[in-house]
């Protein structure tokens, strides 16, 4: 008996002729192969493209500033200065009194605060620190050189300033990542553990069953891991615990409806989405109004930027403002489960297939259909 490359081989076996390389090639590399490595490539460079477009070159648009003075006519000449900015890097409105002003950032309606004193050379300018240092910096940037072209000199006032552990504002858009992470993730090996689609709506049902399950108990891990053990993120635990649940469920349930649309491919849409568009645009490196036209339009409305945004609510903010997040976040999740379990019961009522022929030693063998 002699020794082949595909194994021992008898003197009375037929000589097997050896391939070569190109139809090595041929036979290894299938069109659906190549198709998937071209799809990996175009989600890597849209990855790139989406990342640097954001970061690149941030630039203050439209922050939205209170203006008070002690006199109507002096706060509307401010705010006419103020609005005439080149490139509009601010949103002025006039406010009665610095009080209300002060509530107004509390409540996420303003970013800053521009307290005018027209009896002397010095003013004052109140920021939120929580909602992102690189926001609080380009204000008082902004604020500082309009100021200086006015010969007058402003003092920066942190009144949200974010916890001893969140220096930079991010623990919010970090809690958030990993949330989104595990959604997806999740999913995901819901739908390839057996098989690319849901094979009925009872399949469909089973993985949004285990789904919001992991997504309850993901939410309360991560807000204990960010509150209690780390001390990055102040706020109510249980309600960053709700916001967790809903945030990773709905991130799940969007990759099920995909998946159930495309198969495989639906899992790249979802990273597409979530990870490729949503991160960027989030708010968390650099907030809504730091951002490029295009990502601070799509960033409230993907589950990253809700979340992100109603994070830092619920930590600094009391909850103020989280509200229309939490019914972004509560849409994709119905909107995700309802595609989901629509795509359950189509493909339900199709033909039923209960076992496939895989080849296994040469022999046949049934494998279950997902």
């Amino acid at each position: 008996m002699t020794q082949s490359a595909d194994g021992p081989r008898g003197p009375d076996s037929p000589r097997v002729p050896r391939q070569g390389f190109l139809a090595e090639i041929k036979d290894a590399v299938s069109v659906r192969a190549a198709v998937l490595v071209i799809g990996v490539l175009v989600l890597q460079l849209a990855f790139i493209t989406s990342y640097l477009g954001a970061f690149h070159n941030p630039k203050p648009h439209e922050i939205p500033l209170a203006v008070v003075t002690p006199r109507t006519e002096i706060t509307d000449q401010a705010v006419q200065r103020l609005s005439a900015l080149p490139g509009d890097p601010l949103d002025p409105r006039a406010v009665q009194d610095a009080q209300t002003a002060l509530q107004q950032i509390k409540n996420r309606d303003v970013d800053g605060a521009l307290i005018v004193d027209p009896r002397g050379a010095a003013d004052k300018l109140l920021v939120a620190g929580a909602s992102g240092a690189s926001l609080a910096q380009a204000l008082t940037a902004v604020i500082v050189q309009t100021e200086k072209a006015q010969q007058r000199t402003v003092a920066v006032v942190d009144v949200v300033p974010g916890a001893k552990g969140d220096a930079r504002g991010l623990s919010s858009f970090y809690l958030v990542v990993g949330w989104c992470v595990g959604g997806y993730l999740c999913a995901a090996s819901l739908a390839i553990s057996a098989g690319a689609q849901p094979a009925n709506t009872a399949r469909a049902l089973i993985r949004l069953g285990v789904l919001l399950l992991y997504s309850i108990a993901a939410g309360l891990l991560g807000a204990v891991i960010a509150g209690p053990v780390l001390d990055a993120l102040p706020g109510s635990v249980p309600a960053l615990w709700g916001l967790g649940a809903l945030l990773v469920f709905a991130v799940g349930a969007i990759t099920l409806a995909l998946q159930g649309l495309a198969g495989v491919v639906g899992i790249g849409l979802a990273i597409l989405l979530v990870v490729v568009l949503g991160n960027p645009s989030s708010g968390g490196a650099y907030p809504y109004p730091l951002l490029p036209a295009f990502w601070r339009a799509i960033g409230p409305a993907l589950p990253p930027g809700a979340g992100t945004f109603a994070a830092r609510s619920i930590a600094y903010f009391k909850g103020n403002g989280a509200g229309g997040p939490m019914l972004v976040l509560a849409a994709w999740a119905v909107g995700g489960a309802l595609v989901t379990l629509l795509c359950g019961l189509v493909r339900g009522r199709g033909p039923t297939t209960v076992g496939a022929d895989v080849t296994v030693g040469g022999g046949t063998a049934a494998g279950p259909l997902a």
